[in-house]
């Protein structure tokens, strides 16, 4: 089987010949996530910016609160450091995925 749009497929160490779409071919290689940023997980509005930039925060500290489906949700660091960027004002409707702010590790 060889073809143009055939390629070769890993999946738990065993290799596949197959037919590979423009789609896969195509897509954005995986990468780790950056402890650094700070992501919303569901769509939302932002109710409130607990810090500001510069400002030193400590693991597990509380960052934004983000109001999704009636329910507050806050958002915690996820690692020491100082505040490098906040990207999001009170009040601001953000979609999952939306960067909100970053930190810059000690």
């Amino acid at each position: 089987m060889k073809d143009k749009d055939t390629g070769k497929l890993n999946i738990n160490s065993t290799q596949y010949t197959t037919r590979l779409s423009n789609k896969f071919i195509n897509r954005k290689p995986w990468s780790p996530a950056d402890p650094g940023r700070i992501i919303s997980y569901i769509p939302g509005t932002i109710l409130d910016i607990l810090v500001s930039e510069g400002q030193v925060v400590e693991k597990g500290k509380d960052l934004i609160i983000l109001e999704a489906m009636k329910m507050q949700n806050f958002m915690k660091s996820t690692l020491g450091g100082a505040i490098k960027s906040i990207r999001v004002k009170k009040g601001d409707k953000v979609g999952k995925g939306t960067v909100l702010l970053e930190i810059e590790p000690d």
